[in-house]
């Protein structure tokens, strides 16, 4: 559940809905960057524990999960690639109907938290008309994400985890995956063409390694890896190549976005959104089947892995192009996570606290209410042991200057054997302290040595003597018994003076540790749902880092007090220690001096 409704609503899209997710298009230079609009895009949003802390708030399978518009009215079209509330991730493509350039208030909304919601999500209306064909690679054969539905005709590659985006193609130079001679799929000069993926090459590719082509009655094109730069061409009617064009910039073991993209009698190739090769030559209208990762002229194919497929029978702009970089890959900038908000508090620009704590994993909440309840005990521990030791020294005071007053004769005095009283003295100090009489010195344990001491003292003089005693002798092994007596006396009142004292060495010692634990564990848990997710960037680290350091914090809420506290209190122990010592050796010199 979420802990803090956000402090503003503007309005709500459906009251069925409980909760909300403030969520940022950043279309300026220090986001995507994007110089022109962008209409209908396709934008991925990463949902991990670094910005969303609330998968046990979704529906099994997230029905609930709706996306509507900044002016909270009007909804997005969307679908769900991969939910796994287990593991605390999420991949959505959301369409947003225009992308502004240059700016870093375009937002909008992500509503969850209905369980009577029915799934809401639409795979073939999420991507525009002029998206030919989307591969997730989730499934095994992959599977057409837009309405063309334009799935394989043949398949002998493998879809293994640990791509930049979910699951990947992985193709070893003889696998390959075949695509049907479809309308959607014809590459017309005239209305441009565009074929984009991500890519992994992890060793030099050998000669003509082919990462597509596409060939037809009329000529042919393909886009392949030799060593670590990537080529392209064109062909005739009879298979003959006509233009070339190549590029140096693949590093291995490192995800690019490679895009291949015709615009009128102009063939590129496009490198993490910027053109690194291009020709010019006459590109006929081909169509046929589309293979990836077949041989070449008797060559091997491309051997690596591919991550999201996409191929537009249309030309795409530079702006488009850096949407979908900057919202799938390693320095997504585009998609920024605000907070969560409830229906009561509704929804605005996120406060720290709030997203911080929006975003504490379970683990971190265990942690958490670990410390909550060692802190709640060290303060128990400081407040009663600091009452108690504050009237036992108001006690001790005027116990000590009642026993001054005494002469030798009197030495006894003061003792007073009535049993409610005993009783009393015996009970808990801090009851005794908060509740109890003090008419007979009760929190005082100098009185108590006191007591023990007259007791012990009575014992060694004969009960028929009574009041004349006085008078009698006691040997000196009788008053070191008396000594010996009140000093077990003593260290009984300072083991109950030291009593619950441990806890806070306990809150001192394992405060942070714990929260350092529990900061260690956010952090690893962080970095593991990035590396799940792939979203690589200070947006998605620095939430969860943020909410893992808070348990850090909190390890020192516990310890910085417990410190001071046992700092004063260690003292206060340390004087009333010292006070029954002297004590101690000034009743024993009083009956020495009266009864030797």
């Amino acid at each position: 559940m979420l802990l803090f409704p956000i402090a503003s609503q503007a309005s709500w899209w459906n009251d069925e809905w409980s909760y909300r997710k403030y969520i940022t298009l950043d279309t300026s230079p220090t986001g995507a960057n994007i110089t022109e609009p962008v209409n209908n895009a396709a934008v991925l949003i990463r949902l991990h524990t670094g910005n969303f802390g609330y998968f046990l708030d979704l529906s099994p399978n997230g029905e609930d999960i709706r996306f509507v518009s900044s002016d909270d009215i009007t909804p997005l079209k969307y679908h769900i690639e991969k939910l796994d509330a287990i593991n605390e991730m999420a991949l959505i493509w959301v369409q947003i109907p225009q992308l502004v350039p240059g700016s870093n208030t375009q937002s909008i909304w992500m509503y969850y938290g209905n369980p009577l919601a029915a799934a809401g999500d639409e795979p073939s209306k999420s991507f525009e008309v002029n998206q030919a064909a989307v591969y997730h690679f989730e499934a095994n054969p992959p599977k057409d994400a837009t309405a063309y539905a334009t799935n394989p005709k043949l398949f002998s590659a493998e879809i293994a985890d640990g791509a930049l985006i979910g699951k990947g193609l992985v193709l070893n130079g003889e696998s390959s995956l075949t695509l049907p001679a479809v309308p959607s799929l014809i590459v017309d000069p005239d209305k441009g063409w565009m074929w984009s993926t991500w890519i992994k090459v992890d060793a030099a590719q050998p000669t003509n390694a082919v990462v597509f082509e596409i060939n037809g009655t009329s000529g042919g094109m393909f886009l392949g890896v030799e060593g670590q730069s990537a080529f392209a061409g064109v062909r005739d009617a009879g298979g003959n190549v006509l233009e070339t064009a190549k590029n140096t910039a693949l590093t291995s073991g490192v995800w690019h976005h490679l895009a291949l993209r015709i615009d009128g009698q102009r063939l590129s190739i496009l490198l993490d959104g910027g053109e690194t090769a291009f020709i010019d030559a006459a590109i006929p209208s081909i169509s046929g089947e589309l293979i990836i990762g077949n041989s070449f002229e008797g060559g091997r194919g491309f051997v690596g892995m591919l991550d999201e497929l996409q191929i537009s029978n249309v030309s795409r702009s530079d702006s488009w192009l850096q949407t979908q970089i900057k919202s799938q890959g390693l320095n997504a900038n585009l998609v920024l996570y605000g907070e969560d908000g409830s229906q009561s508090g509704g929804g605005g620009e996120p406060s720290y606290m709030t997203t911080i704590l929006s975003n504490v994993a379970l683990d971190g909440w265990v942690v958490v209410i670990a410390l909550a309840i060692m802190s709640a005990i060290s303060w128990v521990v400081m407040i009663s042991k600091g009452f108690v030791i504050s009237r036992m020294a108001q006690d001790n005071s005027k116990f000590q200057a009642d026993f001054a007053k005494l002469g030798l004769a009197d030495i006894a005095s003061l003792d007073d054997d009535d049993a409610e009283k005993q009783k009393q003295l015996d009970e808990s100090a801090f009851l005794t302290a908060l509740s109890g009489k003090h008419d007979h010195f009760q929190s005082s344990n100098i009185y108590r040595l006191y007591h023990a001491g007259v007791q012990e003292m009575f014992h060694r003089m004969p009960k028929s003597v009574g009041a004349q005693a006085v008078e009698l002798n006691l040997s000196n092994q009788a008053i070191n018994a008396i000594k010996a007596t009140m000093d077990a006396a003593m260290m009984r009142e300072n083991q109950r003076l030291n009593s619950q004292m441990v806890l806070l060495t306990i809150a001192i010692s394992g405060g942070p540790f714990l929260g350092l634990l529990g900061t260690v564990l956010g952090v690893m848990i962080t970095f593991a749902a990035i590396a799940a997710s792939g979203d690589v960037n200070v947006n998605a680290i620095a939430p969860g880092t943020a909410a893992a350091l808070f348990t850090t914090v909190a390890g020192l809420f516990v310890a910085i007090p417990a410190l001071f506290g046992y700092n004063y209190l260690g003292s206060r122990i340390r004087e009333i220690s010292a006070d029954m010592r002297v004590f101690v050796d000034e009743f024993v010199a009083k009956i020495a001096e009266q009864h030797s």
